[in-house]
This record gives C-alpha cells, structure tokens and sequence, in this order.
C-alpha cells in the first residue's frame, strides 16, 4: 500500500477554504441584518459616544461594554395617535436626589403593544424651552413590568423632537428608551416617572439594567 504524500500547497488548502467560509459566514450575517437593526445599532453607538464627550457623563470608555441593550425589534416601534394637552399648568415631578423639576403636559400618545392598548403622557421641561438647542424638546420618563427585573427599577426614558410628529401622529420607538444616569452612579437628580406613566406590560426593547456592579 503507498503512502500518500501530500505537499505544503494540498495542506494550505482546506485551511484557505475554511477561512473563505468563515469571512463569506461573517459577511452574509452582517448583510442579513436588517435595515432597521442597522438603524438602532446606529443610535446605539451614538448613545455610547455621547458618555465619552460628556463632561457630565457618570461612565468612561471602559464601563461602556458594560452597558446591555435587548436586541432590536421592530415590533417595539409604534405608530402613536397624539392628543394636543395644551400648554397645562406646571407641576413638578420628584426626583431620585429628592429636588423637584418642573414641566408642563405637552399632550398624550396612544397606541399599541403587542395588541394591547396603552397611553403615555408627553412633558416638556420648563427650563429646557429657554434653550435654542433644547426649545422643541420633548420627554416621556416611564415604567413597565420589565422595571427593577430586566431594566432599571428607576425606569428609563424616551426624547422626542416637536419636528417628528406629522400632525397628530407620531412613531415612538422604545428600541430607543435609555436609562437615567441614576442608573450608573449616584449623585445625580433624575425624574421618577408618574404614575400616569406605568405601563402594565413588557416593554422588551431599549436599555438594560447597568452590568456593572453599582458601587457609591
């Protein structure tokens, strides 16, 4: 029986082919994501960026991989019907360092999740409507079942721009809600959600709780 030699160039063969199969796997899984995946990972990264230049910012660089978001679903992007409040009266809200802020109720969003039908009221901060950058700004603090489990106990946040709603509709994506930055460290005063705001459901979508283990 011979034996069968095999020369350098025959062996490097099934290692080329392997690693051609590797980069073409990686390839088509990056191209199989979908356009609005791609969207949110987007804002994700601009969302990191934004604790690196902000002189504010509770996290470094390094704490960043510890941030956890739920992977994107579209089915978390909704179509809102809007109703006007008016400019209401002001109230304060209470906040986690026990100081109030003080907003007014811009109007309220219904719409659905996961076929069920839920409201969330819009604020508007009376000391962000003197700011040029932040004058069309829009808030919607909230809690949902996933608070204190999955996501921050706090609850997290949404911004919306006045420029996004199309007269009265408006897309609210809770792939974007984000957490305070109560939830990273102490010494900040971030708006505890009404209870208007208590959504009874799951919203899977948006900001994890903080990896990191808390520390004072």
């Amino acid at each position: 029986m011979n034996n069968r030699k095999f020369s350098k160039s025959a062996l490097a063969k099934p290692t080329k082919y392997l690693l051609l199969f590797k980069i073409c796997f990686v390839f088509n899984v990056a191209c199989a994501q979908s356009p609005f995946s791609q969207e949110i990972e987007k804002h994700r990264e601009h969302y990191k960026e934004d604790f690196i230049t902000n002189e504010n910012s509770p996290l470094k660089s390094e704490d960043l991989k510890f941030l956890d978001f739920y992977t994107p679903d579209e089915n978390y992007k909704v179509l809102c019907k809007f109703k006007p409040g008016g400019m209401s009266e002001p109230f304060e809200i209470p906040t986690s360092s026990g100081s109030v802020k003080t907003y007014v109720r811009f109007g309220k969003l219904a719409f659905k999740v996961n076929g069920k039908k839920l409201h969330l009221t819009v604020y508007r901060s009376l000391a962000l409507m003197n700011n040029p950058l932040y004058k069309d700004y829009l808030f919607i603090p909230f809690k949902d079942a996933t608070s204190g489990n999955s996501t921050y106990g706090g609850g997290r946040y949404i911004d919306l721009r006045m420029s996004e709603f199309e007269g009265k509709k408006v897309w609210l994506d809770f792939n974007k809600s984000y957490n305070p930055y109560c939830a990273f460290s102490e010494g900040y005063s971030c708006p505890i959600p009404p209870k208007e705001n208590l959504l009874k459901v799951s919203v899977e979508a948006g900001e994890k709780s903080y990896n990191k283990p808390f520390t004072p």
